[in-house]
C-alpha cells in the first residue's frame, strides 16, 4: 500500500480588490445661526404619596406583639421596630450581615428557625399581622 502525501503549499487565491467609490467632497453652506436655547422649567417635587395598603395598621399575634408591642400598626412601623429590636439585641451575624441570629422571642415570630436573611424575615412577620 502507497500512502498519498498531502500537498503542503495550498494555492491561494486571490480576491480581487474592491473598488471604494469616493464621496463626493461637500458644498461649502453659510453658517446657519442656533437659536438660543430656552431653559426648561424645572419641574416642583411632588412629595411621594404612600400606598394605603402600607399604611393600614394592622394588629400583631402575640408572639410577635412581645417584640414591638401589642398596639396596631402599619407594616412599615412593624418592619422598623423588628430591625430596632434586632439592632438593640445585637442578633445581626457579623459575618454575613443578612442573616439574622434569633433569640427565644424571635424563634417563636420565625417559626422556630434559629437563622433567617432578612428577605425571608418580612415574609415570615407578614403571617403574623392581620
Amino acid at each position: 500500500m502507497a500512502i498519498k502525501k498531502k500537498a503542503t503549499k495550498k494555492s491561494a487565491k486571490k480576491k480581487p480588490a474592491r473598488k471604494v467609490a469616493k464621496k463626493a467632497p461637500k458644498k461649502a453652506t453659510k453658517a446657519r445661526r442656533a437659536a438660543p436655547k430656552k431653559k426648561a422649567a424645572p419641574k416642583k417635587k411632588t412629595k411621594r404619596k404612600p400606598n394605603a395598603a402600607f399604611m393600614r395598621p394592622l394588629s400583631p399575634s402575640p408572639m410577635l406583639a412581645a417584640v414591638i408591642g401589642p398596639s396596631p400598626q402599619p407594616r412599615t412601623q412593624v418592619t422598623k421596630k423588628i430591625w430596632d429590636y434586632i439592632k438593640k439585641h445585637k442578633l445581626q451575624d457579623s459575618a454575613n450581615r443578612r442573616m439574622i441570629n434569633a433569640d427565644e422571642k424571635l424563634k417563636l415570630v420565625f417559626g422556630g428557625k434559629k437563622k433567617v436573611s432578612m428577605f425571608e424575615m418580612t415574609k415570615l412577620v407578614a403571617k403574623h399581622l392581620k
